[in-house]
């Protein structure tokens, strides 16, 4: 997957009709939830995990350097306001993992993540995509909004999928890890049970896995970082911040405003890319017309992670970005 390119002018046509129609951006969850019980509600076939095989991000004549971005989200309880923020943002994403030359080719996959002991959809996982279909890819989320309340979630399971069933030519051709983007306020379950992966995902495991080791596979293949969105129901308990830091350290993301979930991930790639630093980010926001609380809540949330980053290189913004922004070289020194 990958193909394309994305376009400000196709969403904001797609918003237009969709405001036009009466049609909410996340029409599955509303078809859903309007036409069936919880108890037979399943994940859309463009992101069932059981049918998904391996999520590939490749290179292409279009993008002949592709970066995977994954983009998971917790989506109970509180949580699932994230992608509806995340689908309104996603022209400020690209805005600035494009036009300020962040990443020349990102393929980005967006997916969401509930909890196997009670939830019908414990897993969601999209396509790596470079064009519109990222905004599709969103909408057919299915916005459950279960869980079991006991401060934990199946983060575990998305891990495994990422681990396992994801390939990328920046890792197997370039050497370099793909992002991926955890978001949620509760802790991962201790291990990877086989049941649940076999009901889920339909692999055939000899035994659990213990967290440790499924984390250590992730990393091998992602940078990983962990949101923790305040405002979300367990974000202020400290246990969470700690599980974190123990799994992902400096890259545990504490974020006061969920309206710059966006905005965060886009800054943090161009720190990782080494092709920004903390101020020039923050100053790259206010150029973009991010309001001024949504910047703060950037600089606090990165400041850490910035702290362990050293700029600088030089990167080019691809030459056909449409509306989004003239083509050129932007050489941070």
């Amino acid at each position: 997957m990958g193909s394309g390119h994305w376009s400000t002018d196709v969403y904001n046509a797609a918003n237009s009709y969709r405001a036009s129609t009466g049609t909410s951006a996340f029409a599955y969850t509303d078809h859903v939830a309007a036409s069936a019980p919880p108890s037979t509600w399943t994940a859309h076939p463009s992101l069932d995990p059981g049918n998904a095989g391996v999520r590939e991000s490749r290179d292409s004549d279009e993008h002949p350097a592709s970066t995977a971005i994954a983009v998971l989200f917790d989506v109970t309880g509180s949580m699932g306001s994230i992608p509806r923020t995340m689908q309104t943002k996603l022209p400020e994403l690209f805005g600035l993992l494009l036009r300020k030359g962040y990443v020349q080719h990102p393929q980005i996959m967006f997916g969401g993540i509930g909890d196997a002991t009670c939830d019908r959809v414990p897993l969601q996982v999209g396509q790596f995509e470079s064009d519109n279909r990222m905004d599709e890819q969103l909408g057919n989320i299915l916005l459950e909004g279960g869980g079991g309340g006991q401060l934990t979630e199946s983060y575990e399971l998305a891990m495994y999928f990422m681990a396992r069933h994801t390939a990328m030519d920046c890792l197997e051709k370039r050497g370099r890890r793909g992002y991926l983007f955890l978001m949620g306020d509760e802790l991962a379950y201790g291990k990877v049970k086989a049941r649940e992966v076999r009901e889920v995902i339909g692999d055939d495991l000899d035994e659990d896995i213990p967290l440790p080791q499924i984390v250590a596979e992730l990393k091998a293949k992602f940078e990983v970082f962990h949101i923790v969105p305040a405002g979300a129901y367990h974000a202020a308990d400290g246990k969470v911040e700690k599980f974190w830091r123990s799994l992902f350290g400096q890259n545990v993301i504490m974020l006061d405003d969920l309206d710059a979930v966006a905005e965060t991930i886009a800054v943090t790639v161009g720190l990782a890319e080494e092709a920004i630093d903390l101020a020039e980010g923050l100053a790259d926001l206010g150029e973009n017309g991010t309001e001024d609380e949504a910047v703060r809540a950037v600089s606090a949330a990165l400041e850490p992670v910035a702290r362990s980053r050293t700029p600088v290189r030089a990167s080019e913004a691809p030459a056909d970005l449409d509306a989004d922004g003239a083509a050129g070289r932007t050489r941070r020194l």
